[in-house]
């Protein structure tokens, strides 16, 4: 019997932005293992067509792929349309940048504001008709301690991330009486690629090696490392239960007790 038959999601299908690496496709591969369907969502082929390999390789399971860029309106409505309706939407694709405010342009402004609320907003417009139609549905954002608190050096990103948070928060509370449920984890900094490259910038600046970098980053966590990308999916994976249909309108920090809501 593979993970599909077996699982509580099975008949379900689930669509994950930025799913070919990092916290979306540790998110996708715990859906796949719960039963659901996969779509991969994001701007790049090789990425999407590996992370649907380890899919199949773990579940036996295919995940469809689709490459297109969330940012961009008509792509989305395109896009979704031919992927058809879904139960389960993660907003994962993000992207952060950092600057200190004074250096800050309104052109960072815009790529933070696009990639991590824009994007969430289009794909959520455009999952959300068909979860109401079925009154069952689930939109998760992976948002990040960043939309909780502050941060130096990124104020375009915490902007955006608050922003998503609010978004998640004022859809929970239209959606509440749908059998839709809405909510954001929050991950403290997690060991994935976009961390990868905030330790070598800092790194590069500061003149330490990209261990020093690595540990400094980890120090923000009260446990003292990094988490991973899986603990983040594991929440994901929670929130997308049919047990979780109380659950909606919350912001899950997933961060070793470094952010307490």
């Amino acid at each position: 019997m593979t993970a599909e038959a077996a699982g509580p999601l099975v008949g379900q299908h689930a669509i994950v932005t930025g799913g070919g690496t990092g916290i979306g496709a540790a998110a996708a591969l715990a859906l796949a293992q719960l039963g659901a369907r996969l779509t991969l969502i994001g701007r790049r082929a090789e990425p999407l067509a590996a992370s649907a390999r380890r899919i199949a390789a773990a579940t036996g399971s295919a995940a469809a792929t689709a490459c297109f860029d969330v940012t961009d309106a008509d792509a989305v409505a395109a896009s979704f349309a031919r992927i058809g309706p879904a139960e389960i939407l993660v907003n994962n694709a993000g992207a952060a940048e950092s600057a200190p405010f004074a250096k800050t342009g309104l052109d960072l402004l815009e790529r933070m504001l696009a990639v991590n609320l824009k994007g969430a907003f289009l794909c959520a417009q455009a999952a959300l008709p068909a979860m109401l139609r079925a009154k069952h549905g689930r939109i998760i954002a992976i948002a990040s301690t960043a939309g909780l608190t502050g941060y130096p050096y990124v104020s375009a990103y915490v902007a955006a991330k608050h922003a998503l948070i609010g978004l998640t928060r004022a859809l929970a509370l239209e959606t509440a009486k749908s059998g839709v449920t809405v909510n954001a984890v929050c991950p403290g900094f997690t060991d994935t690629d976009l961390v990868a490259r905030s330790a070598a910038t800092i790194a590069a600046k500061t003149g330490r090696s990209l261990g020093e970098a690595r540990a400094e980053l980890a120090r923000s966590n009260p446990m003292g490392r990094l988490v991973t990308p899986e603990e983040v999916a594991s929440a994901v994976a929670f929130l997308a239960l049919p047990s979780a249909g109380a659950v909606t309108g919350q912001a899950i920090v997933i961060a070793g007790g470094e952010v307490m809501p």
